[in-house]
């Protein structure tokens, strides 16, 4: 079996067919491995959500952060925004199946060689904590009172990782670090401010995945969410967003040693990256 890591869709459902075509991807013999952030912004997020719902064991994504935009979108109505691209979603008859489908996937996945996740890992976590935390939270999200997770989920607060940390407090740092991080400080406090290229960023922070003595270095994990840091391999890690939704690419990794890169150009449907 070959498995492919796909970045950040974000509704560019056209985008994807293409790139499945250039991969000749097999649905009885292959496995797509999607970086989360399979919505919202571009224009086709409702047959993207039901593609890859309908792909069932054939496909994995982990949790982004636009999917758990969705997610809180479904049950306050304050947060849906009709620019975002989910009314469509929200509108659908089969509205409840794609969001109680789409609550039900991880924020972690990893087989023996690699593992996933939407944007990064704190310092602090290695592969057993990792595993650990995504757990507290993806229970939270598949408990029948979910939405009252939801309702309290956004927030900067707290920063960095504690073994004190209880409560919702602890379940919205976990979310922020598998689905928002990007650059943190040495002591990996998150940095919410800064979302541009390496080198753009203030000299006290780093990416996520060069912070010194890192527990989860020994890890190899693939991520998308941070457009403007393009395709990017090392630190054993692998940034597969490039950018689609803003005229970049979408790209595909062949897992494997090597890895093997697959990328088709996009039309782009926004100018400016957020």
């Amino acid at each position: 079996m070959s498995i492919y890591a796909i970045g950040d869709i974000q509704g560019c459902f056209d985008d994807l067919l293409r790139l499945l075509d250039a991969i000749a991807f097999n649905k009885d013999t292959d496995q797509l491995w999607f970086a989360g952030d399979l919505v919202n912004r571009g224009p086709k997020s409702l047959e993207t959500l039901r593609f890859v719902k309908s792909l069932g064991s054939s496909a994995v994504t982990v949790l982004g952060n636009h999917d758990m935009h969705l997610l809180a979108a479904s049950c306050m109505e304050r947060v849906a925004n009709k620019k975002d691209g989910l009314t469509d979603i929200l509108d659908a008859p089969d509205r409840q199946e794609l969001i109680d489908w789409l609550r039900h996937q991880p924020l972690f996945h990893h087989n023996n060689d690699f593992c996933l996740v939407h944007a990064g890992l704190p310092p602090q976590w290695d592969f057993k904590k990792t595993q650990k935390m995504a757990t507290i939270a993806e229970q939270a999200l598949r408990r029948p009172d979910y939405q009252a997770f939801l309702k309290q989920m956004y927030g900067n607060k707290p920063n960095q990782w504690s073994p004190q940390l209880k409560g919702i407090a602890r379940l919205r740092f976990i979310i922020n670090c598998f689905t928002r991080m990007r650059y943190c400080d040495a002591e990996g406090r998150l940095d919410f401010t800064n979302s541009g290229p390496l080198g753009s960023q203030p000299p006290n922070l780093l990416p996520w995945f060069e912070v010194p003595n890192r527990r989860n270095a020994d890890m190899r994990v693939i991520f998308g969410h941070w457009s403007t840091l393009g395709y990017y391999e090392g630190s054993n890690c692998y940034a597969i967003d490039t950018g689609c939704l803003w005229g970049g690419q979408l790209t595909a990794v062949k897992l494997g040693n090597p890895v093997q890169r697959i990328s088709i150009d996009c039309p782009g449907l926004k100018k400016i990256a957020k």
